[in-house]
């Protein structure tokens, strides 16, 4: 194969000038060729204007010749270039190193201690409107209503006690007032719930508050002076299956009294009673309550009544009979009419509550009624007896850990 190469020099020329070290390559091409030139060689024939085209040392032919061999030589340099390995990449920067993620911070736990129990309505379970649960009662939703965010609270009258124990074991009531007897008897399903299918232990306390008074209340003119005149006399024993009338049956009994012995055992509630006794239609009436209970006040500013002793000999086989009894007495004053003090026996009233009722409600309410306890006291003078160092005083049943978690706070025990 003919292969025909036209070459302009002086374009390869400006080229290789152009070129990294083309202009040393074009300095050696004429070096070279010049060599040649000056060789001697065979001589050729004339031609016209003493040119020999067969000459490779004539002018044209050395042209091409040179022509040649710098296109040549370029390829080669080219090649060269080519063939050059290529500057290894400069190493790429390692990516900076990410700060460390800091961990996200997990969502606070929701503190149930500032929870807004928005919705929550609380009930709280009393007794009979003339007795002291009632107000008391009344003292206490007024304080949730306004300390514990987002409760409603509301202090329902009731049968007390017994009945509370119901309430509240059946979830109808958040919180409730009842004997600390009744709440014994009713957690271990014995005296009066011994005939229940099963204890009701879901029951827990929230504060013992004070003691309750057994006041035997007659008029003065039924000649009642002891327990045993009772015999033979119409005499309210508190309503059906309520403390009161547990309290009846037992100091009855101490006396060696049952309900026959009475002219009549009329089970009445403490403001049915106040009725009764201001009609003359009874002649003495059981109520155990804080002091000054307000039914007995009433009937003292329209009759003329005593309130009956009980002998602290009595007391004491009482008690041993039945430990949740104490001795205590009625301060001369207390009521119209009855100036000494008067000796007679006790129990303790408490607050009780679900088990299953929120651990920061509990607390809440807790807190906020010992905090607030004067608004108590404005209500009713037996907020005096509602103490941090009475709390647990004869608490009978399991602490609810919500009011356990604010005793332990502030240090009661």
């Amino acid at each position: 194969m003919r292969v025909d190469l036209k070459v302009d020099t002086h374009d390869y020329h400006e080229r290789f000038e152009k070129s990294d070290g083309g202009e040393v390559v074009w300095e050696r091409a004429k070096m070279h060729c010049n060599k040649q030139s000056e060789k001697k060689s065979m001589p050729f024939g004339k031609t016209k204007g003493g040119v020999n085209p067969d000459n490779p040392l004539s002018g044209e032919n050395m042209k091409k010749k040179l022509a040649l061999m710098l296109a040549v030589m370029m390829m080669l340099a080219l090649l060269a270039g080519c063939g050059s390995p290529a500057p290894a990449p400069a190493p790429a920067e390692e990516p900076a190193e990410a700060p460390a993620e800091t961990p996200a911070e997990e969502p606070a736990e929701t503190d149930e201690l500032t929870q807004d129990y928005s919705d929550m309505f609380v009930s709280i379970a009393t007794g009979g409107t003339g007795g002291v649960y009632f107000p008391l009662g009344g003292a206490l939703a007024s304080i949730f209503n306004s300390y514990v965010p987002g409760v409603t609270a509301n202090a329902e009258s009731t049968g007390a006690s017994v009945a509370n124990v119901d309430l509240v074991g059946q979830g109808e009531s958040e919180i409730a007032f009842i004997q600390n007897d009744i709440t014994y008897y009713a957690y271990t399903g014995t005296e009066m719930f011994a005939d229940r299918p099963a204890p009701i232990d879901n029951l827990r306390g929230m504060a013992v508050i004070y003691p309750e008074l057994i006041q035997i209340v007659a008029l003065a003119d039924a000649g009642i002076e002891s327990v045993e005149d009772l015999a033979g006399k119409d005499v309210a024993i508190g309503a059906p299956g309520s403390g009161t009338e547990a309290n009846a049956k037992h100091i009855l009994a101490i006396h060696g009294l049952s309900y026959d012995d009475l002219g009549k055992a009329d089970f009445l509630s403490f403001a049915e009673a106040a009725d009764q006794l201001k009609n003359k239609q009874i002649h003495a009436a059981f109520v155990t309550a804080g002091i000054p209970t307000a039914a007995i006040t009433e009937v003292a500013t329209t009759a003329d009544i005593v309130i009956v002793p009980i002998d602290p000999g009595k007391i004491a086989e009482l008690s041993s009979e039945y430990p949740f009894y104490v001795e205590v007495s009625i301060p001369g004053g207390t009521y119209p009419g009855n100036d000494g003090d008067i000796v007679t026996t006790a129990v303790q009233a408490m607050l009780v509550v679900p088990a299953d009722l929120p651990e920061g409600l509990v607390y809440n309410m807790t807190r906020a009624m010992f905090e607030n306890r004067q608004e108590i006291i404005d209500t009713h003078a037996r907020g005096n007896d509602i103490t941090l160092d009475t709390a647990l005083y004869g608490m009978p049943i399991e602490v609810h850990p919500g009011a356990a978690r604010y005793y332990d706070e502030v240090g009661a025990n």
